[in-house]
């Protein structure tokens, strides 16, 4: 894989922020974690409820070469983010106890065939080897 320098992929980065999302900018603090973590670094965002925490990593999800597992304790949450994300066209999915064992095991063989950019998993499937 090609690395992008860090101006291109924060280039990449604004652009599917618009491209996905419809803003033009990111929100106080977005820009910086992302940078971070596009840079390979070990990243903390601290934001309030409502303050863009989920684009931080949406984001990075979409311009690097490789999915983006996010681990989520929230069932609610995960459906929601998975359905915001698959109606704007970013392939995403999760893997939690609401599966029966064929739901689960089309969505492990998908991720295993590279069908999605981002993977939310809750913490006890992660435990789990069914």
């Amino acid at each position: 894989m090609v690395q992008l320098s860090h101006v291109n992929q924060m280039k990449s980065a604004e652009q599917a922020l618009k491209l996905y999302f419809g803003y033009d900018g990111f929100r106080r603090g977005q820009e910086h974690i992302i940078r971070k973590v596009l840079e390979g670094q070990d990243t903390i965002g601290i934001m309030p409820t409502g303050g863009g925490k989920s684009i931080c990593y949406q984001i990075p999800a979409m311009i690097m070469d490789r999915i983006t597992i996010v681990i989520s304790p929230l069932v609610s949450l995960m459906k929601d983010q998975v359905d915001s994300l698959t109606t704007i066209g970013i392939p995403a999915t999760f893997i939690n106890s609401t599966l029966n064992a064929r739901e689960l095991r089309d969505r492990v063989h998908n991720t295993e065939q590279g069908s999605y950019k981002l993977l939310y998993v809750s913490p006890e499937r992660l435990e789990s080897r069914s």
